[in-house]
Parts: structure tokens; sequence; C-alpha cells
């Protein structure tokens, strides 16, 4: 018999994740849009605008008060796998025209990194935006392969977007 004292303070189905190596858990996609990036930077710091072309976000805002800077925080609703869920967020780097990052879950206590970094090319940007996993949670899974599984649903989710960004401002410009 067990006494509250011999118990692991991790369950079993945590195990698997204590030293697991964070490295694999990210990713970059790019994608070429046709405005200078002076003219995108708006645009992503706007997190209001990435239900626009997010098949995952909406009902983005920043708090009242908040803008594109960092210490500023702003929320919205997820989507994944018939799921839908609020998340936290706080701008972690703000440098107009050239990138732009908030840590899901706030800069101290975050899950996820996103980045978006914007690099002229001709008349246009190449838009990158970057994924990182900071640390695990139970609300992201219990095993590697949840992890991994995340990891590529959000890939897929960042190229949609990017895919999405790049056709909006196109349309726009046809205007």
């Amino acid at each position: 018999m067990s006494t509250p004292a011999s118990r692991s303070s991790v369950s079993p189905s945590r195990d698997a994740l204590v030293g697991l190596d964070l490295t694999p858990l990210t990713f970059t996609r790019r994608c070429w849009v046709d405005l200078p990036p002076d003219s995108v930077y708006p645009l992503i710091s706007d997190v209001s605008l990435i239900e626009t072309w997010s098949p995952s976000a909406s009902a983005v805002s920043y708090e009242p008060g908040d803008g594109p800077w960092v210490g500023a925080r702003f929320s919205g609703r997820n989507r994944r796998d018939g799921r839908e869920w609020v998340t936290h967020s706080e701008v972690v780097r703000a440098d107009p025209g050239s990138a732009f990052a908030f840590v899901v879950g706030g800069a101290e206590e975050g899950i996820v990194r996103w980045d978006w970094h914007l690099h002229p090319r001709g008349a246009g940007s190449v838009v990158q935006q970057t994924w990182r996993l900071l640390r695990t949670d139970p609300v992201l899974g219990d095993t590697p392969e949840d992890l991994y599984a995340l990891r590529d649903h959000m890939a897929d989710s960042a190229e949609t977007t990017l895919l999405a960004l790049a056709e909006w401002i196109a349309g726009r410009r046809d205007r």
C-alpha cells in the first residue's frame, strides 16, 4: 500500500513528458505577400484581424486600452477537433515593420510563443510565422504524441493563415 508521501507528484500519463526535449516542438512557415513590411505590420499586430485569415481563431481583441505594444494583453477564442476555448496572451515583441510576437498564457507563465517576422522581398514581403512550445501543460496533451499532433495541427493552421493573408492582401490591392 502506498502512502501519500511515497506517491509521485506526476501522474503516470504525464510521466512521458518529464524531461521531454521541446526542440522539435516548433515550426516556421513563410509566405510572400504583395505589401511592404511597413504595411503588413499593422495588419498582423491588429490581433482582431487574425480571425479574417485563421481557421482556428475568432473573437480576438486587446484588453481595453491595450494595443500592439510590449506588455499588451489580448484574448481570443480557439477551435480544434470540435472544441472551443479562450486563450489569454501577452505581446512580448512589437517592432513596427519587422517583428511581432506574443506568448499564450503570458510572458512569465506562457506555454506557446508565436513570432511574426517581416522581410522585404521585391515589391512585397516575406511573412514568417514561428510557433514554439515553451513548456508542457496538461491542456496541450499528456503524451509526446499529443504534442506532436498539436504541433502538426498548428503548422497546418499557420500555412492556411499565411496563404489567406496573402490572398486577402492581393484581393484588397485589386480593388
